[in-house]
């Protein structure tokens, strides 16, 4: 039974990898400079929404690595503001600066290089404009701007994770592609990356994570194994089932809290 194990699981992960190629494949694109921008229509235009928003996007990176991860941000609108206000973190900014964090107005829901952005989380209405607030802070103390490691991080998704942290009433659950979302440096013990429950990691390569948000993962060399609410999480895939949060409909917001909960990493 043993000696069947490795093989089958062997098989699974190609299995994966066959399926990720498969959703990766518009960001694979030989040419990415000229790969596609366009926003595809999830953000609703700040000209005629008046509410605060805040969305959480993700997409398949470029290239190869696109069969593994994605690329995460955040999106902020306060109430009345003319136009969305993007952070995200971008490693090749450090071959002509020393910060990665970039802070740009734009359009949320744009491609990112070609790969279609899917909608991870959505905030809006009353309470959103302190939660706003809360996200702008967390930005300024981001603990790692001066560097970037594709693997284990710290990257973009150590970025959209420490948000999280420090605003869980975003309540999001980033999928196994998130890859960095579980770097916490040198903190083995704190909240999940959806600011909920507890994590135990050891330098992103190894741990677990267990919160009524994030459900129950596992983290070996990055892989991540587990189940939430939102479905099944998988490496190379993602996630398998459940649904997304839409693009539109008001979503209720707890009272924010006085300490962020990722404030000790």
């Amino acid at each position: 039974m043993q000696r069947l194990a490795v093989p089958l699981f062997r098989l699974f992960l190609v299995v994966l990898a066959a399926l990720a190629l498969l959703r990766a494949a518009p960001a694979t694109a030989a040419d990415w400079m000229s790969a596609s921008r366009e926003p595809v229509g999830l953000a609703p235009d700040p000209a005629q929404v008046r509410e605060a928003m805040v969305q959480v996007y993700g997409a398949r990176v470029v290239g190869a690595k696109g069969l593994f991860g994605v690329h995460t941000w955040v999106a902020v609108k306060p109430t009345a503001a003319p136009a969305w206000t993007v952070y995200e973190v971008i490693g090749w900014r450090l071959g002509w600066t020393d910060n990665v964090v970039v802070v740009r107005q734009g359009a949320p829901d744009a491609r990112w290089f070609g790969a279609e952005p899917e909608l991870y989380a959505q905030k809006r209405g009353a309470g959103v404009d302190a939660l706003i607030e809360r996200i702008g802070q967390a930005v300024k103390r981001y603990p790692y701007a001066g560097e970037y490691r594709l693997w284990p991080g710290p990257n973009s998704n150590t970025f959209t994770a420490w948000i999280s942290r420090n605003v869980p009433e975003l309540e999001l659950d980033l999928p196994a592609t998130a890859i960095g979302k579980d770097f916490t440096g040198t903190t083995l013990l704190g909240p999940a990356p959806s600011g909920h429950g507890f994590q135990l990691s050891l330098g992103g390569l190894l741990g677990l994570a267990v919160s009524a948000v994030d459900g129950v993962e596992l983290n070996l060399l990055g892989l991540n194994f587990g189940v939430s609410p939102l479905g099944v999480k998988l490496p190379f895939v993602g996630r398998i089932g459940g649904f997304h949060p839409p693009a539109q409909g008001v979503a209720e917001v707890p009272a924010a809290r006085e300490e962020p909960a990722g404030k000790a990493l």
